[in-house]
């Protein structure tokens, strides 16, 4: 089993997190920010991913160390869960519609931490979460995991919508990454034979 257990504590925040890459899309989130619950119980769903968070941070000051220190952590665990990457398809890509707006993403388990985000948010908050920490968790998660990562905005007005599509979409492409290739028989997906 593809699994990982992080623990991260910061003076800002305390984090208990658990991934299944090999799950159903089960979750039980608890991060002190409802949106980003939302956020991620999608990207679990979506991914199907078995996706334990519990945190506890500084959200008197803001949500902007919990969701960098979120996007660490489940980096982290991604990484740890995928181990030496042996049969896994290593690309996956997602173009993910919800009513007006449209996502692309693209993913390379590369080893390499690279994130380009192309979206365009007119809405400075979805609630009271800012729009701008969506950048934030990605460049988190991606510099920990070693993934890069793509994602493009084709169409979309509504902030919720952009944002919700956004997780689902590199989720989606995330699990055609990690999925395991049968004709590989083990092999790492490189050249170099490491990722």
């Amino acid at each position: 089993m593809r699994y990982s257990e992080i623990t991260r504590k910061t003076a800002e925040t305390d984090i208990a997190l658990t991934l299944n890459l090999d799950g159903k899309g089960v979750s039980k989130i608890d991060s002190g920010c409802g949106f980003l619950d939302h956020m991620l119980t999608l990207f679990s769903k979506h991914g199907r991913f078995d996706l334990t968070v519990k945190c506890v941070g500084d959200v008197e000051v803001d949500y902007h160390h919990t969701v960098e220190d979120i996007g660490i952590a489940l980096g982290q665990a991604f990484k740890e869960a995928l181990g030496d990457k042996k049969g896994i398809t290593r690309y996956g890509d997602t173009a993910l519609p919800m009513d007006e707006t449209l996502i692309l993403s693209a993913v390379d388990i590369s080893g390499r931490s690279y994130y380009v985000g192309a979206i365009e948010i007119k809405a400075d908050k979805v609630g009271d979460f800012d729009t701008e920490l969506n950048d934030e968790f990605w460049v988190a998660f991606t510099a920990n995991a070693g993934i890069t990562l793509h994602v493009r905005q084709l169409a979309g007005k509504n902030a919720h919508h952009i944002l919700e599509c956004v997780f689902k979409s590199v989720a989606r492409s995330l699990k055609k990454a990690v999925s395991v290739d049968p004709e590989l028989q083990g092999e790492v997906p490189s050249t170099k034979g490491v990722l």
